[in-house]
């Protein structure tokens, strides 16, 4: 270490100053994985990847796998660390104990939150944040930021005011300028269940509620949408896709599918079978037949097979665990570490000299 690296890191009042090769936030940033591959690839661009540090928004219209998808994240964190416990925030009050033990998470783990405006979230958020420490181990679950209104909007109702609330988007991006440092100095994975509202352009699209506070404090926003699955003319259950509108690990845009069948819940495996196509892991040789090529070799490993003969372990553990997979998802997913400037351009130009 130089001399002036190692004066300058012995004054001043920034508690966790290092350097930045050595820099605990991101040399010893945690990475929480779920069950479902697909879930993996939205929240890192890996199979393997997961949920990290700071604030994710899931946000979507009513009925759009949200507050589950929510809680799906927050069981792979409480199954990683046994010792955790969820700070639950609630303004819906539709998750019972009986829900969130149906969905493998322990309740008792889980401090319930009831809260009934903005400003109350603000102020708790904030003091439970100031009492933990890095290393401890906690998850924030937010359900939902989307449904809370100011405590100006309640106070007008009381008084019969119909005035319009102006606060609401203020005081959300108070909140999560307050909150955002937090989470990410102190390792804690944030979940906020949000509302989306479509814009008024001539091709309307899907927008985030609550301003743009939440939009530029977010590690990462994904917005669900759904529709239908049938088997014939009934319907089966929804196919789901994340579509990645802010992230900083993927890339802005991308689609990630998952099935939810009425009949045996979340497919582990849905949505893979696209992206393997893509990438010629599966080729295509009839209208309904296909053939699995090896990742290895780019030989054929199995041919003549259906899409929903793939549905199990032990046709798609080869191909996901395959170098050639990973180097796959990392060029057509990943956010590059390039540098801005073409390294062949870096010396085409020198400043004019006095």
């Amino acid at each position: 270490m130089s001399s002036l690296m190692e004066r300058m890191q012995k004054v001043g009042t920034i508690k966790h100053a290092s350097v930045l090769s050595e820099s605990p936030f991101f040399n010893k940033k945690d990475n929480i994985p779920t069950e479902i591959p697909i879930i993996n690839m939205a929240l890192s661009g890996k199979v393997d990847g997961g949920l990290s540090s700071g604030l994710t928004f899931l946000a979507g219209e009513s009925k759009n796998f949200k507050t589950l998808l929510g809680l799906m994240l927050v069981k792979a964190y409480m199954k990683k660390y046994p010792e955790a416990v969820c700070l639950y925030y609630d303004s819906e009050f539709g998750t019972t104990p009986s829900y969130v033990s149906a969905n493998g998470i322990d309740p008792t783990r889980v401090l319930h939150l009831p809260v009934e405006h903005l400003e109350q979230l603000k102020f708790d958020i904030s003091k439970r944040l100031e009492a933990i420490e890095r290393g401890d181990k906690y998850i924030l679950f937010i359900d939902s930021v989307g449904n809370l209104a100011s405590k100006k909007e309640v106070d007008d109702a009381l008084n019969q005011n119909q005035a319009a609330d102006m606060t609401r988007a203020k005081m959300m991006k108070s909140l999560w300028r307050i909150v955002t440092p937090s989470l990410t100095s102190k390792d804690i994975p944030c979940i906020a269940i949000n509302h989306t509202y479509q814009t008024m352009e001539m091709f309307s699209k899907a927008i985030m509620s609550g301003g743009t506070g939440g939009m530029y404090s977010a590690n990462q926003v994904f917005i669900i949408t759904k529709a239908q699955e049938k088997d014939g003319k009934d319907l089966s259950g929804y196919k789901f896709t994340i579509n990645i509108e802010k992230s900083r690990y993927v890339r802005e845009k991308s689609k990630f599918p998952f099935m939810v069948k009425f009949a045996g819940g979340i497919d582990k495996w849905s949505g893979l079978f696209d992206i393997a196509l893509e990438g010629n892991f599966i080729t295509k040789v009839t209208a309904q037949k296909y053939a699995k090529m090896d990742p290895d070799t780019g030989e054929v490993e199995e041919e003549d097979f259906k899409r929903k003969d793939t549905d199990n372990k032990d046709f798609w553990l080869p191909i996901i665990k395959s170098e050639q997979f990973t180097k796959y998802l990392e060029s057509r997913y990943q956010l590059g570490q390039e540098s801005l400037l073409n390294p062949e351009d870096e010396d085409d130009y020198e400043a004019p000299t006095e």
